[in-house]
């Protein structure tokens, strides 16, 4: 047997893995199934039923059963969130490692982000630096924000930059906890760099807004890790 004709001979899969295989195409094989599939792949964060059901215009009791069929077949993993009400903790969807790509390759901007960061490390971009890279950033994005609350609005800000914000308030102190972070990978291995330009951002966010300032930030290093607490005026 020659290359070409080895090369031209279909690869013979075992019966369980075709049997994976079968099974996820018939789970992606309808069409609302695919649209949420295609959500929680684009998403920065993990996803409620009622998110994907808002951004799809959809209900959420027609949402519910198609994700249970793609978590069936292992296209995706649910985490729970206990900060609602008590006795209603809410799930939240995303891709499992192991689900397949289907041909939506990983976006070019992951190895760009690293490129960036041996950059700023290569020249000694100090954490001061970053954030004061990072202040204009914030006051851009505040400009371009609806005109709310500063605590409401940066909230929102970073719901969609995707760290699921949490707050808490004591008096005039508001602490807002990022839940998730879509630079964890690159704030773990470089957090004087990634999490200072993140505090930049909100800096410059909480000045354009008005109405508070931030009274600490919280890297992923500290003891009181990846928070900014505000102090609301």
């Amino acid at each position: 047997m020659d290359d070409e004709t080895a090369a031209s001979e279909p690869v013979e899969l075992s019966d369980d893995t075709a049997q994976v295989r079968l099974a996820v195409l018939k789970a992606l094989g309808d069409n609302t199934r695919y649209a949420i599939y295609l959500e929680l792949a684009r998403a920065q964060a993990p996803r409620s039923t009622a998110d994907i059901a808002d951004t799809l215009g959809l209900h959420p009791n027609t949402v519910r059963p198609h994700l249970e069929r793609m978590r069936d077949v292992g296209l995706l993993d649910v985490e729970v969130d206990n900060r609602g009400s008590v006795g209603r903790p809410q799930h939240r969807y995303l891709l499992s490692d192991g689900a397949p790509s289907l041909g939506l390759e990983p976006p070019a901007y992951p190895a760009l982000a690293h490129m960036l960061a041996q950059a700023a490390l290569n020249a000694q971009v100090t954490p001061d630096g970053a954030a004061t890279a990072a202040r204009e950033e914030g006051r851009e994005r505040a400009a371009r924000a609806p005109r709310k609350g500063c605590v409401q609005a940066l909230t929102s800000a970073l719901a969609e930059l995707g760290f699921d914000p949490a707050v808490a308030t004591e008096g005039d102190l508001v602490t807002i906890a990022f839940t998730h972070c879509p630079y964890r990978e690159l704030a773990e291995a470089h957090p004087d760099l990634v999490c200072h330009l993140h505090r930049g951002l909100i800096e410059g966010f909480v000045e354009g807004i008005g109405g508070a300032s931030v009274e600490r930030f919280g890297t992923v290093a500290d003891r009181d890790p990846c928070q900014v607490e505000l102090s609301v005026r």
